[in-house]
């Protein structure tokens, strides 16, 4: 295994901040505190993404978490298992989304998911397209894309790394 180092919150103030406010330590955060311009930009991205927005927190979990199966990224799955069942996915849900079993979903997250999984597998989503359009306005299909998008660069970046639930704790 050829993990990288990760920082040290003593070394980097803002991640110090970040990691006292959330109570843990965070080895995603800790490898990306390695560019620590990127961290500064990246937090304030992030939460406009996967904040509040037109789409209902339960499908940005739902979509959030179904690249994050495609990618099999444990760290993403872990990390954000916890909030998608604050809002209301349920543990056969969570089963469900890892087994693409897509049945006990309703139609429009059913639409966003398969949307989702299709862009992750394809970087492309022409067979899914229509579907979303079907269920969401062109503010949310651009909100669900960059929910899908952000958890693909968060998968990349924690697979690529090796970071894992357990790093750096």
């Amino acid at each position: 295994m050829h993990s990288i180092k990760l920082v040290e919150p003593e070394t980097n103030e803002f991640l110090a901040s970040l990691e006292a406010k959330s109570k843990k330590a965070n080895p995603f955060l800790r490898a990306m505190a390695h560019r620590p311009e990127v961290l500064k930009a990246f937090v304030p991205l992030y939460g406009a993404i996967v904040g509040p927005g037109s789409v209902e927190r339960r499908i940005k979990s739902l979509v959030y978490l179904a690249c994050s199966y495609a990618n099999e990224c444990a760290f993403c799955i872990s990390a954000n298992s916890p909030g998608a069942r604050k809002a209301g996915v349920t543990d056969e849900e969570i089963q469900a989304l890892q087994t693409e079993q897509d049945h006990v979903f309703s139609a429009p997250e059913k639409a966003a998911i398969q949307y989702a999984r299709e862009l992750t597998q394809t970087a492309d989503a022409k067979d899914t397209r229509a579907a979303v359009h079907e269920h969401f306005t062109s503010e949310q299909i651009v909100e669900i894309t960059l929910t899908a998008a952000m958890a693909n660069f968060t998968n990349r970046f924690n697979n690529g790394l090796e970071i894992f639930p357990d790093a750096g704790a």
